[in-house]
């Protein structure tokens, strides 16, 4: 018994243990922050200093490169920068950087994979973060930041009968057109010899510390939801000690132009990159280890359409406080966020006004219990984790929005007062919104248990 458990710390232990020969190895590199500075034309000036990252304490994430997306534009943006993408990964590797991939919501794809079994064998770690396995919308630095685009709609920026063919495409393909990934794109190689597959914050965590991970690069898509937000995004990373970066030429965004501030797909990127440049952590290219210049998108998929001279935008969320003694036009709309913790999936309650018509979580239609008091149903719950609340109106409700909300788990009473997003006037399922649902929420729009953890 005692050979056995002494033979599986060993295989566990070298599993954690770096199998390269180039521990000397190092990644010379240049971090670009912007600082206030008021004589700036933008009220920010760039900062650029070098730093050398031991390959042997630096780790490699490629960040949800799914095999298919919602969004047609996302996929052509994607499949361009894929291939560099793959070089950085071949030659973060060969240098001895830990790679970790991490396709969200596809591990069943990689259950019986060598890198999936490795990810599971890391040891917990004495410092897991108490909140590592949940989404973060914002940090202490971007609280009083203005987020510089609007991507309540979820970010999708195709022509809408290309994007209706896609759709058909998708299913035709026997995938959910609005959640089609199954596996992480052929074209990023995973080495099975040497690779971690995970996309848990926690298990990312535990491979960091076994292998004495210091500095961290984010790669993947999109850079204003996943690679910020995710357990195992820039947020989390930065605010729990790790010395992350994002490789910016080597991201994508959702950003729709039809949105605020009416400006081109590629410039809705970079103000999202200034924004963490600012507010969350440092920038680096890809050229910074493999040469040459760093990766541009060509005009093709970079130029979607400004359309701030479009007449005829669709209709935007805008934020709202509630209850309202605002006037507004019925019928109206308003959705928040709520993490929930796993023992708010029993029994709990949405209490709202009599003139609150329907409700959903998640896309879920809530069943009414009684007059303005709906159930939430256990399976529409995401635990631990951030859910989209949506109730309308009723059309014959107009006035101001005086609604008020609680919601309910036996004893427990979280008010509802406060921050919300409105959309107005007759708007096909604005519930539908392509999930995960959180990505389009605002970081401030948000109500939390206090005794979540």
């Amino acid at each position: 018994m005692l050979t056995r458990l002494l033979l599986c710390v060993l295989v566990t232990a070298a599993a954690m243990t770096p199998r390269f020969s180039f521990a000397a190895e190092t990644f010379e590199l240049t971090l670009r922050t912007q600082h206030w500075d008021v004589t700036a034309d933008s009220g920010y000036r760039p900062k650029r200093h070098s730093e050398s990252w031991p390959a042997s304490k630096t780790a490699l994430i490629v960040c949800d490169v799914w095999d298919a997306h919602h969004c047609l534009n996302a996929v052509k943006r994607l499949n361009e920068f894929a291939p560099r993408l793959n070089d950085v990964v071949q030659e973060a590797r060969r240098r001895g950087a830990t790679i970790i991939h991490a396709p969200s919501d596809c591990m069943d794809a990689y259950a019986d994979h060598p890198g999936r079994k490795r990810a599971l064998a890391a040891p917990t770690a004495a410092s897991l973060p108490g909140d590592i396995t949940s989404w973060c919308s914002s940090i202490p630095a971007e609280e009083k930041a203005e987020y510089p685009i609007d991507q309540s709609d979820g970010g999708e920026d195709d022509d809408p009968a290309e994007h209706a063919a896609w759709a058909d495409e998708l299913a035709a393909q026997g995938r959910n057109p609005k959640m089609p990934w199954k596996q992480q794109l052929a074209t990023i190689e995973i080495d099975a010899e040497h690779d971690f597959i995970t996309d848990r914050g926690d298990e990312v965590w535990n491979i960091l510390e076994a292998r004495g991970i210091e500095h961290v690069i984010l790669t993947g898509v999109h850079v204003n939801m996943c690679v910020l937000g995710r357990p195992f995004g820039l947020r989390q990373l930065t605010r729990h000690g790790k010395h992350a970066v994002l490789m910016r030429d080597m991201t994508d965004s959702m950003y729709n132009p039809a949105r605020w501030p009416f400006v081109s797909h590629a410039e809705g990127t970079r103000r999202v990159i200034d924004h963490i440049e600012r507010h969350v952590c440092p920038t680096i290219t890809s050229d910074q280890l493999l040469g040459g210049e760093a990766f541009e998108f060509s005009t093709s998929t970079s130029a979607s359409k400004n359309t701030a001279d479009v007449a005829d935008r669709v209709a935007a969320w805008t934020t709202i406080s509630l209850p309202s003694s605002t006037p507004v036009p019925s019928p109206a709309w308003y959705r928040c966020t709520l993490f929930l913790p796993s023992d708010w999936q029993n029994d709990s309650v949405l209490h709202a006004s009599p003139h609150v018509q329907a409700a959903w979580l998640n896309g879920t239609p809530l069943p009414e219990k009684q007059q303005a008091s709906f159930t939430l149903p256990p399976a529409a719950i995401i635990a631990n984790d951030v859910n989209l609340l949506v109730i309308k109106l009723a059309s014959e409700t107009s006035g101001t929005a005086q609604t008020t909300l609680q919601l309910r788990h036996g004893q427990t009473r979280l008010s509802l007062a406060g921050r919300w997003q409105q959309l107005t006037g007759d708007v096909a399922e604005p519930w539908t919104m392509p999930l995960p649902a959180k990505f389009g929420g605002s970081p401030e729009i948000l109500f939390r248990p206090s005794d979540a953890p």
